[in-house]
């Protein structure tokens, strides 16, 4: 596994090893066609403390066939014309931009296309993110590496050469910037299905950042990826689950998304370095007062030699430690040592 491994994803904020969980809030088509609603979301978003918020860039004639089947799940309509609904309006991306830095968030999109691609690098945008389903398309994912920018895969349906492949079309054209997202491509995922040690094995297998995309519903398996490394969560979000649209009813409320902050941010400090090093300032006095120390049983009285029967171990942790027991059984005391007090090295 590498050390250390960080990259930046934008001026003066990195993400990777030793640094906060970059956090995405994925806005995506929840937009509804409607800028105010999108900047609504971003104010949330904000609010919430994440680090981002995301869209995603297509034109369904690039994105989908005309003839392309319905999925189970779609009601009344055909694929392409559901897609063709939830475009996002291009001339939206500067505005929506200048807006997310202004509230010192960094704004992404996912680019479909390659016109989207070379717009959204022209807007100098933080990096580029791969949906699932585009990780098979070299091509698209080439032309991403070679803007140079930061590149965020998520691997939902991949297999390992198909991450493989990816990540070699990205070191082919020198981006070595690449974080793999563990993702599960089902709206909402069942956790039984989410697959979380992926995080780890992929950071071990490809020696690069690696995160989790989360399409589960409630917080507690995305809380679990960062405990097991995600350096990167990205987590759908909506103003009312009950909204028009196929993506509102699996996303999370703002109440909800400000939740997840605090207990995320909690996770990450409840994990520490890992190192064990006995007592730390804050809790030396339960350290003192609540470990077991040796004790007199009853009076001992200056110049008795000291037999195991004469000492009981009990907090609080003042006195000699029970290990060193032995150190202390046939010394002298110098001392008396009452019933029930605590024996120091200075009284034998």
């Amino acid at each position: 596994m590498n050390s250390a491994l960080t990259y930046e994803i934008s001026p003066g904020r990195r993400i990777g090893d030793g640094q906060p969980c970059f956090v995405i809030a994925e806005i995506g088509s929840n937009h509804n066609h409607d800028f105010s609603l999108a900047t609504r979301m971003i104010d949330e978003a904000a609010a919430a403390g994440v680090d981002a918020v995301k869209f995603q860039t297509f034109r369904a004639e690039s994105h989908y066939s005309v003839h392309t089947p319905n999925f189970s799940s779609l009601e009344g309509g055909s694929t392409f014309e559901l897609v063709k609904s939830l475009e996002l309006d291009r001339s939206w991306h500067a505005p929506l931009k200048k807006y997310c830095e202004s509230l010192n968030l960094v704004f992404l999109s996912s680019p479909c296309d390659i016109d989207a691609i070379d717009e959204l690098d022209k807007l100098d945008i933080a990096a580029l993110k791969v949906p699932s389903c585009e990780l098979s398309d070299l091509s698209l994912v080439q032309h991403m590496a070679q803007t140079g920018r930061p590149i965020i895969l998520s691997t939902g349906l991949a297999d390992w050469m198909d991450i493989q492949r990816a990540l070699d079309t990205c070191r082919g054209v020198g981006n070595q910037n690449v974080v793999l997202l563990q993702c599960t491509s089902l709206y909402p995922a069942p956790p039984n299905l989410t697959n979380l040690r992926a995080i780890k094995i992929m950071r071990e297998a490809f020696g690069v950042l690696t995160g989790y995309s989360d399409h589960t519903e409630g917080d507690h398996v995305c809380l679990a990826s960062v405990a097991l490394g995600a350096c990167v969560v990205e987590k759908h979000i909506t103003l009312d689950r009950k909204m028009s649209g196929p993506d509102h009813s699996y996303s999370m409320e703002p109440h909800e998304l400000k939740q997840m902050m605090w207990r995320l941010r909690d996770v990450e400090a409840a994990m520490g370095d890992g190192a064990k090093i006995g007592a730390r300032p804050e809790d030396r006095e339960v350290f003192e007062k609540g470990r077991r120390s040796l004790h007199a049983r009853n009076r001992i009285a200056k110049g008795d030699v000291i037999t195991r029967e004469m000492i009981v171990t009990k907090r609080p942790g003042l006195g000699i430690p029970p290990y060193l027991i032995d150190q202390v059984v046939g010394r002298i005391a110098r001392s008396d040592i009452e019933t029930d007090q605590w024996i120091t090295w200075e009284m034998v």
